[in-house]
C-alpha cells in the first residue's frame, strides 16, 4: 500500500524550506521533489503553498534568489540561504526538536 499523504503541520513549511536551502540552492520545482522523496511521498508540497513560503522567506531576508538557465534553456529563480536564514534555521531546528521530543514522551505514555 503506497504510504498515505500527511498534511504540514502549521508553520513547518519554512522550517523544511530552510533546511533544504541549507544543503544546496535549488528552484521550487526541484524543491517540491525534494521534499516527496525525501519524505518517501508522505509530504507532498504543492506549488499554491510553497511559492508563498518562499516569498515570506525572501520578505524577511532569510533566503535569496538568482536567475539561472534550466537544462532545457528557461530560466529559474534558483533560492539559496542568507546568512539571517541559516541562523532562523538553528533556532527553528533547536525548538522543533524540543517540541517533538516532548510529544515523543506523551506519546510513549500508557
Amino acid at each position: 500500500m503506497p504510504p498515505k499523504t500527511a498534511p504540514l503541520l502549521q508553520g513547518t513549511l519554512e522550517l523544511i524550506v530552510l533546511q533544504f536551502l541549507r544543503a544546496e540552492p535549488t528552484n521550487g520545482y526541484d524543491l517540491t521533489l525534494r521534499i516527496q522523496a525525501t519524505s518517501n511521498d508522505v509530504l507532498n508540497v504543492n506549488a499554491g503553498s510553497l511559492y508563498p513560503a518562499l516569498y515570506r522567506l525572501e520578505a524577511r531576508g532569510l533566503i535569496t534568489f538568482a536567475w539561472q538557465a534550466t537544462e532545457n534553456g528557461r530560466q529559474a529563480k534558483v533560492y539559496s540561504l542568507t546568512r539571517a536564514g541559516t541562523k532562523e534555521l538553528a533556532e527553528q531546528r533547536e525548538s522543533w526538536l524540543r517540541f517533538s521530543g516532548a510529544l515523543t514522551a506523551i506519546l510513549k505514555v500508557t
